[in-house]
């Protein structure tokens, strides 16, 4: 195989691997990586590797070219991960047994970052995690207490955190996750020093329960609810004009919020968002033949970028893996099936309500693209790619996505 190291070698290093031995129980999968022509295969029986080949149950295949430039230290985009190729790359493919690929797709992925590693010139295990390391960072120190927001006939109690003082910056949350995407945001004193970070949790996720008489499963976010929950946590709170800032599925409220309520806000900052986004629902996550446990972080860790530090992915990913049965599915309702605002973005008012727009460079399913052909229907908005930032900027790479934040709010009149 060009690029992967020789198979025996290969699948020695799977076998002393930390992350699989930890992983090791009564499961078995043989899968298999197609490089142009060559196919190396990978058994596990009783989730310990053999080292036997076998019959793959399903084949992650490519060109050569596509495998090479995975391998490379710094992959271009797209062609850091699995599903991030599976999406965007043209000749990548996953052939075989799609709920096996579901149910071990782990597994492969950290068969590929051993085989990685050992392109990259290193010798066995492989380091549990290849991106590079956080570094100093101050740990947040967030106060945190609950308001109650009714909306309609239903009460909520809303968990809520803030950190800092100054101007409100209320800052929401991606799907299926929770207010502790900003926790390293909070302890960044560049920012804290002059605005008041607001984080809160929607119900169902986090530590905002479900309202009274909730049916575990039945959480279905739609664009009227998410609104009315933000505008009634605002006033439960007591906050005045914020800034609003978001990505992913809040990004996509931004705008709403910007098209609904622009005189509520300060400025809007909608990070991720696009007029509408396809193909981002996935059966998986709600299957119970699947570990979302295991299945929910892989579906969105291929989103972050490869530069991105392993002490913050981690975070992102152990966040997604706490979630409650259907939250996540329930909030891609929202996300790739009701939010449409095709119609309505370009009558979004920007001399009431600024609106920045900043999308990573690697998110692979709210493209740069996506979201610059948005911008360009709204007059008066702006848009900046960023660089080295995939699609959870605030939480993946909170050092670099400070330096996009911090000019912004630097350029709003003082309040």
């Amino acid at each position: 195989m060009s690029g992967f190291p020789e198979a025996l070698r290969w699948r020695s290093a799977c076998v002393i691997d930390p992350v699989l031995r930890a992983w090791a129980g009564p499961w078995s999968v043989c899968f298999g990586v197609r490089c142009g022509g060559k196919l190396t295969s990978f058994a596990f029986a009783d989730g310990v590797i053999v080292g036997v080949e076998g019959t793959p149950q399903f084949v992650l295949s490519a060109p050569v070219s596509v495998w090479d430039k995975f391998l490379l230290a710094v992959p271009p985009r797209y062609h850091h991960a699995i599903f991030a190729m599976r999406m965007r790359v043209p000749g990548f493919a996953i052939e075989g047994d799609e709920l096996a690929f579901a149910q071990f797709c782990h597994i492969a992925r950290r068969v590929l970052e051993i085989g990685k590693w050992l392109a990259l010139g290193n010798g066995p295990p492989a380091p549990v995690s290849l991106r590079p390391a956080l570094g100093d960072w101050p740990a947040p120190a967030p106060t945190g207490g609950y308001v109650k927001v009714r909306v309609g006939a239903t009460e909520y109690a809303i968990y809520h955190e803030t950190a800092g003082q100054g101007r409100d910056v209320l800052c929401l949350h991606t799907a299926g996750a929770d207010g502790r995407q900003f926790h390293r945001l909070m302890a960044d004193a560049r920012i804290t020093g002059t605005h008041r970070l607001v984080a809160f949790d929607l119900p169902w996720h986090g530590k905002s329960p479900p309202p009274a008489g909730g049916i575990p499963g039945s959480w279905r976010l739609n664009t009227d609810l998410y609104v009315d929950l933000i505008m009634g946590f605002i006033a439960a709170a007591g906050l005045n004009k914020p800034v609003v800032l978001g990505a992913s599925m809040s990004g996509e409220i931004c705008l709403e919020l910007a098209y609904r309520h622009p005189d509520a806000f300060a400025a809007i900052i909608a990070c991720e968002a696009s007029e509408k986004i396809e193909g981002r629902k996935v059966g998986w996550a709600n299957d119970p033949r699947v570990n979302q446990a295991f299945f929910i972080p892989e579906w969105i860790s291929g989103l972050m970028a490869p530069q991105s530090p392993a002490e913050p992915a981690l975070d992102v990913a152990w966040g997604y893996a706490q979630g409650g049965p259907h939250v996540f599915a329930g909030d891609i309702e929202f996300y790739s099936g009701d939010w449409d605002a095709r119609e309505r973005v370009g009558r979004i008012d920007t001399n009431i309500c600024p609106l920045f727009m900043l999308t990573g460079e690697y998110d692979y399913s709210c493209t740069a693209e996506h979201s610059a052909a948005t911008a360009a229907k709204i007059p008066g908005a702006r848009f900046q790619v960023m660089q080295g930032i995939g699609h959870f900027p605030f939480a993946e790479n909170p050092r670099l996505f400070a330096e996009y934040l911090l000019p912004i709010l630097r350029e709003l009149p003082a309040g």
